[in-house]
């Protein structure tokens, strides 16, 4: 009885095997990462006692786009396919006779007939279908529940110093070699494999790899406030470290990476802003404004003494002498360093400058000895105005610069209106006396 119900299953078996398969995989959601394939049969198709792990000879796949299809034949992948539409498998181990040459199939029919005679009626391989979701799973959520060390750099103070930050955000991963998240973390699934079953470690990775992440971030000079303005570095910087963990071992890979926001304690928020407020004060003339408004306040203060304004100021007095600069030698060491790196300083109230390039606050210049030129334009008449006309002869003002002319030796130079600072002639200074 037993070699007849293996001769009957094995024929059984093999003829319910030979009719062509059509496997398909409706949508996958982003909670599933893969899912084994269907095969479709209706209650028109004579295909119903076929076995559910065989494939025929000449049976069609189905892929839609965000799938990839993958053929496993004992165990082991003998196809795959990442492009959308119809897929038809002529190299299964499992013969129809509607597909290939009829006496070829008949005769692999018959010798599969005699090999699952020898395994009592059941066909000795297994073949399956898998679809893997190749979109962007979004929606992970994460948080950093210890603060992470964050470097603050800010070279235009010399600020160089490790602050705690916390962040919390989204990210999003993405399947690029389902073969490796196959072979290496869901293989020979019965049914489907969800996120939910490795989600909790993604997020402890990532985690982890987020204090690298960040110190790649900060080398770049970006300031942790600034953060959210570059999550695309941040994903790169994610991706860098966590490469030997998810591309090279499972296949997967950071899509995109949100930072919702950034927090750094408030002892390291104090610190920062009170560095950055007081470098300031590194330029001599912004300590001397900061010194000159100190003082204004602290005159306020001691007019509004109430032990008498007399008291208060002298308090201020003894606070300045205590101090050993004044606001005046603040300023004169900032235009001592303006004038060194080759910048101007800033000119006094009333000063003039001389024709010998001397800047001046008297009548007479303290290097050649010219005299302060005076405010207006010197008439043909000698007569110095400020109007449009002449007080004396009513002559208009003459447009453009003034013409001169030595007084001395009468030497007039080749460009009237650029004259040289000297005569080359007698050496005299050219002033207003030698306007024509």
């Amino acid at each position: 009885m037993g070699l007849i119900k293996a001769i009957a299953g094995a024929v059984g078996g093999v003829l319910a095997d030979q009719w062509k398969e059509y496997f398909y995989c409706d949508s996958l959601d982003s909670d599933t990462l893969m899912a084994k394939g269907q095969k479709r049969t209706s209650r028109r198709s004579s295909n119903r006692k076929g076995e559910d792990n065989i494939i025929s000879n000449g049976a069609v796949i189905a892929v839609a786009d965000g799938q990839c299809m993958m053929i496993v034949e004992q165990g082991k992948i003998v196809e795959f396919c990442a492009e959308s539409g119809e897929f038809v498998w002529n190299s299964s181990t499992q013969p129809s006779i509607f597909a290939g040459s009829l006496g070829d199939s008949i005769g692999k029919t018959f010798r599969e007939i005699g090999k699952r005679f020898t395994f009592g009626g059941s066909p000795a391989s297994d073949q399956r279908v898998y679809y893997f979701n190749t979109k962007e799973i979004v929606g992970n959520k994460y948080g950093t529940v210890n603060p992470v060390p964050f470097r603050v750099v800010d070279t235009n103070i010399g600020l160089d110093v490790d602050i705690s930050i916390r962040c919390n955000g989204e990210y999003s991963y993405k399947m690029i070699n389902p073969m490796l998240f196959y072979t290496n973390v869901c293989g020979n699934v019965a049914d489907r494999y969800d996120r939910s079953e490795i989600d909790s470690m993604l997020k402890t990775e990532l985690l982890t790899a987020l204090q690298p992440a960040m110190a790649r971030i900060s080398a770049m000079g970006v300031r942790y406030s600034a953060l959210p303005g570059h999550t695309a570095e941040l994903a790169d910087a994610l991706n860098a470290v966590l490469s030997s963990k998810w591309s090279e071992t499972r296949g997967l890979a950071i899509a995109s990476f949100g930072v919702n926001s950034v927090t750094a304690s408030e002892e390291d928020e104090t610190m920062i802003k009170t560095l950055q407020r007081t470098a300031v004060y590194r330029n001599t003339g912004m300590a001397g404004a900061a010194l000159v408004d100190a003082q204004t306040e602290a005159m306020k203060a001691a007019a509004s003494n109430e032990n008498g304004a007399m008291m208060g100021f002298m308090g201020m007095n003894m606070a300045m002498q205590a101090g050993g600069t004044n606001a005046q030698t603040l300023f004169s060491m900032n235009n001592a360093q303006s004038q060194a790196s080759g910048g101007q300083p800033a000119p006094k109230p009333g000063s003039w400058t001389c024709a010998c390039g001397n800047t001046n606050t008297g009548k007479f210049c303290t290097e050649c000895g010219g005299k302060k030129p005076a405010d207006g334009w010197t008439c043909a008449c000698g007569a110095i105005n400020k109007g449009k006309f002449c007080s004396e002869c009513g002559a208009k003002k003459p447009a453009g610069a003034p013409l001169y002319r030595c007084d001395k030796c009468g030497w007039e130079p080749e460009d009237p209106k650029n004259p040289p600072k000297f005569c080359p002639e007698c050496g005299d200074v050219f002033n207003e006396e030698d306007v024509k």
